[in-house]
């Protein structure tokens, strides 16, 4: 094929195709994410290993099998709209929600995302001095609707004195888990899906086993605070990361939620800065105290 003949054909290729078909593609990449972790997602894998059976029982020429699988074909929309009824309505809720669509593209609102982070970090600390134990879910990608339905509606704004509420060792929600939902409290009381890992250890207790298992059926990250030690953990990916100090859970938590700081915001020259100089004072304290010793 000569140049000529390419650029007459790149010409008259329409370009719109491509847009079409990535637009289907994210949406149902979307709708996907939606689904994951929730009674739709055992729905999906079951209808898909329906489809295979009766793939497999053509192939292999299960008539009886076949003539039966295929009698539910009939149904199929039908019991398809009644099975996923209520993911239906969440997905467009979802999509209706204002928060979706920055967030489905990564426009996260910084400031708001830092106040809900600071006060989180905040409230850990307290909590983690006077051992009260916790569980504190960031949802991110992979809908967390079902663990939701389980705890008690807040939509409230994140602070230090509302999660202190929730897990003072009084309250009635303090035994379940928070979900936050970019800077919103959405849920409390939350019950959370056991690990069941062989490999985790029989001294890790219930809220560890928890934050673990929340892990590994979703993308969310999960902080625990231990009653009996005090201990801050975090819970990514179906792995533990313990013994985490307040600057050390703010950066790992800044990561994972990728969260990005505003370069030209006052608020975080000016805690850069208080952070240098408090270091450089311990620092020349212990050089004297050395010294003079």
């Amino acid at each position: 094929m000569s140049y000529a003949q390419l650029w007459s054909a790149l010409k008259g290729f329409n370009y719109l195709v491509i847009v079409d078909i990535l637009v289907v593609a994210w949406l149902i990449y979307r709708l996907l994410l939606l689904a994951k972790g929730t009674r739709a997602w055992q729905i999906i894998t079951g209808l898909s290993f329906f489809v295979v059976a009766v793939l497999v029982s053509e192939r292999f020429q299960l008539f009886s099998l076949h003539w039966l699988l295929k009698q539910a074909f009939p149904l199929g929309p039908v019991a398809i709209v009644i099975l996923f009824l209520p993911e239906l309505r969440h997905a467009l809720e979802e999509f209706g929600r204002p928060g979706f669509w920055p967030r489905s593209f990564g426009l996260v609102k910084t400031e708001e995302m830092n106040d809900m982070l600071d006060a989180v970090v905040t409230a850990v600390s307290t909590m983690s001095v006077k051992r009260i134990g916790a569980l504190i879910v960031f949802e991110r990608d992979t809908g967390l609707e079902d663990i939701i339905d389980t705890g008690t509606p807040i939509d409230a704004t994140t602070t230090p004195e509302l999660l202190g509420t929730i897990f003072f060792k009084g309250s009635p929600l303090h035994d379940g888990a928070v979900v936050i939902r970019q800077e919103k409290l959405v849920a409390a009381g939350c019950t959370l899906p056991l690990t069941a890992s062989p490999r985790v250890e029989g001294a890790v207790h219930t809220r560890h086993k928890a934050a673990l298992g929340m892990s590994e059926e979703s993308d969310a990250v999960v902080v625990v605070i231990s009653e009996e030690t005090g201990t801050v953990s975090i819970a990514v990916h179906g792995k533990l990361i313990r013994g985490l100090r307040d600057e050390t859970l703010r950066e790992r938590l800044m990561g994972l939620l990728q969260i990005n700081l505003e370069p030209n915001s006052t608020r975080e020259r000016i805690g850069y800065v208080a952070t240098r100089v408090g270091d450089a004072i311990k620092t020349a304290r212990v050089g004297r105290k050395n010294a003079e010793e």
